[in-house]
């Protein structure tokens, strides 16, 4: 058997009931970020881990938690953004936890906290929590933080970006300071540094690419293109590509219109978006797994946290608002050293965004022709040039410079 760390799991430190389990589930090499951050975390010291989306994070903190747990008293707390990200980090859990008799918990909005509630009262050592129904249960006096000894925060900047910050600081005053704390995410602007600095001790920051780097593997691709010609384009690209494809919106209503457009092309599609239930959106995302539905379209709500394996394309029918969720965007294909294609649609007055983009991931998106269908070039003297209060995000194009107002 290889007994090279970089090549094995072998040497990580891991205890051999969980490499007994890696082995059975298929697992033989890890992930950068897994071969980096185990044996940090299995010490039990603050770690900082960053890497792109779907390069194995959940197993790099996972397993120095199930490790750690067994072998002494405590709980630990994983809080992520989303409640489809909660369920795939448990799922992911779950397949190691009852060689150590650990059970686990699910607490996430959308659903009837009573099945929460009774889970809560068989005492599980791990839960995995949105911030929202955490807080409301904790201060019902129905779960108790005070026995908490490894915290993860997973998508950290996700959770930051979607306004979780006062109600995760909450939730740190419950927990006691002797902890270990984990903090994943794909990118690590300055609100997790400052996070960072107040709650962790000495972490570890192990980064296995530049922030915002794209996960290798993933080709890409751009069209520029008039608004009258992206429906036209976009049945043409399914044409071209026989496989699962996963298509971004900029927003909700704009979803369920190329929802019905899809449809009416002749292949199956659905919708996933804060305005769906969470019955909907589990529905929709388990029949995009199963093949039900061949094109699932999405809001950045499902930037992260979809778990999907083999998804041939991603589309990227608008530019994302903020330039970093390209990153996550695309991340969705190509995952765990698989290839992936992404393209995007672009109008010649998006430029500017694309340049953006093209800062964070480090490289230019090749442009791309089509035969049917007239492209364009950017409008090269198209520079935003954003307020002060807008620099935070520089991917926005609302911004018209010479009128100096936003639309």
């Amino acid at each position: 058997m290889n007994t090279n760390p970089h090549e094995s799991f072998y040497g990580l430190g891991i205890a051999p009931g969980i490499l007994q389990i890696l082995n059975r589930m298929g697992f033989k090499s890890p992930t950068p970020i897994q071969h980096k951050s185990i044996p940090i975390a299995i010490e039990g010291k603050d770690i900082i881990g960053i890497a792109q989306t779907g390069t194995g994070k959940t197993i790099a903190f996972g397993i120095p938690l199930i490790q750690r747990l067994a072998q002494r008293k405590g709980r630990g707390l994983i809080l992520v953004p989303t409640r489809e990200l909660a369920i795939q980090v448990n799922d992911a859990l779950i397949k190691f936890t009852p060689a150590f008799s650990l059970a686990t918990a699910v607490l996430i909005g959308g659903e009837s906290a009573r099945p929460q509630i009774n889970a809560l009262r068989k005492n599980p050592r791990i839960i995995v929590a949105t911030p929202g129904r955490l807080n409301d249960l904790a201060g019902q006096h129905k779960v108790r933080l005070n026995e908490v000894n490894v915290l993860v925060l997973d998508e950290a900047d996700r959770m930051l970006d979607m306004g979780f910050a006062p109600q995760i600081e909450k939730i740190i005053r419950l927990i006691p300071k002797d902890r270990q704390t984990m903090l994943f995410s794909a990118t690590i602007p300055g609100e997790i540094i400052k996070m960072a600095s107040a709650h962790m001790k000495l972490p570890v920051r192990t980064e296995i690419a530049p922030t915002g780097t794209a996960a290798e593997g993933i080709s890409q691709e751009i069209f520029v293109v008039h608004n009258d010609y992206k429906a036209k384009l976009l049945d043409e690209i399914l044409k071209k590509y026989t496989g699962s494809v996963l298509l971004f919106t900029r927003t909700k209503r704009r979803a369920s219109r190329v929802v019905h457009m899809i449809r009416a092309g002749g292949h199956s599609a659905a919708e996933i978006h804060s305005d769906r239930s969470f019955g909907q959106r589990k529905e929709a995302l388990n029949g995009f797994k199963s093949g039900k539905y061949r094109v699932l379209v999405a809001t950045d709500i499902a930037s992260r946290g979809i778990d999907v394996k083999n998804i041939e394309l991603v589309i990227n029918y608008d530019l994302p608002d903020d330039p970093g969720n390209y990153v996550h965007r695309i991340g969705r294909t190509g995952r765990a050293k698989e290839m992936g294609h992404a393209i995007s649609i672009a109008s010649p007055d998006q430029g500017g965004d694309v340049r953006n983009i093209e800062k964070i991931i480090r490289k230019t998106i090749p442009l791309a022709k089509h035969d049917k269908i007239p492209t364009e070039t950017f409008m090269h003297s198209y520079k935003p040039s954003l307020p002060k209060r807008h620099r935070n995000h520089p991917g926005r194009s609302y911004y018209h410079p010479r009128r100096r107002r936003f639309r």
